[in-house]
């Protein structure tokens, strides 16, 4: 394992930590992290965190340059590259040069004549439900990467790991916050126009939920748009 710089590691837990507690905006500190992680990474010139998803398909989160957008669009199109298969089959991929790896025919060619990326290595990032995420890493000449590349890169995918965990549990946070808010009063207008307690304004919205095959806030907030429509917008 290489020793790098312990300045490296201060930084990365800063930037981890300035994500948890909220003091950097969540996308502008993955910039921050995949910008260290491009300057710190042997033979890296452009670093981008790609996003599968079956139903959404393949996005880029954050990227330092307009390649790794490019490339995750490429992605998209055909359904394959080295950074999907790094998020879906949990695996570190390498292309040393592309000019010769013929793992991906249509993403190479695709590359090949729309870039000058030859060397592209990339990590799982996370694993959750139906969605995965690679750290992935490309620079414009072959062998770009070599052993310390590989074992730095790791180590940025595990911190940005971490940063991607908590920016998640923040959006889940107030997710269930909204939907609180949402069906406390969808609750307070069942209570008041029927005059029941809280408790059977949970059960009614529950009952309308099953009988609807509807998630309850869903309900909750169709119950609230139709007390309080949205203003007419005239010409």
């Amino acid at each position: 394992m290489p020793t790098y710089p312990q300045s490296i590691a201060a930084q990365l837990a800063a930037l981890v930590t300035e994500v948890h507690r909220g003091t950097a905006p969540e996308a502008a500190g993955l910039r921050d992290l995949i910008d260290s992680a491009c300057e710190h990474v042997p033979g890296a010139q452009y670093v981008g965190i790609t996003m599968a998803d079956h139903a959404d398909g393949i996005t880029t989160v954050a990227a330092s340059h307009r390649y790794p957008a490019l490339l995750d669009e490429i992605q998209q199109r055909y359904q394959e590259g080295p950074c999907v298969s790094a998020a879906w089959e949990h695996a570190t991929i390498c292309i040393r040069d592309l000019e010769t790896d013929h793992r991906w025919p249509r993403y190479r060619h695709e590359v090949l004549s729309q870039s000058p990326i030859r060397s592209v290595m990339a990590f799982e990032l996370f694993a959750d439900g139906p969605t995965m995420g690679a750290l992935n890493f490309y620079a414009e000449r072959p062998h770009a990467f070599d052993q310390e590349s590989v074992e730095l890169g790791l180590v940025f995918a595990t911190h940005i790991s971490l940063a991607w965990a908590v920016v998640r549990r923040q959006e889940q946070f107030r997710s269930a916050l909204a939907s609180r808010d949402l069906i406390g009063q969808a609750k307070g207008m069942i209570m008041e126009r029927y005059r029941v307690d809280a408790v059977h304004a949970f059960e009614l919205l529950k009952r309308l939920s099953q009988i609807s095959n509807s998630k309850v806030v869903d309900v909750a907030q169709a119950l609230i748009a139709a007390e309080f429509p949205p203003p007419a917008h005239h010409r």
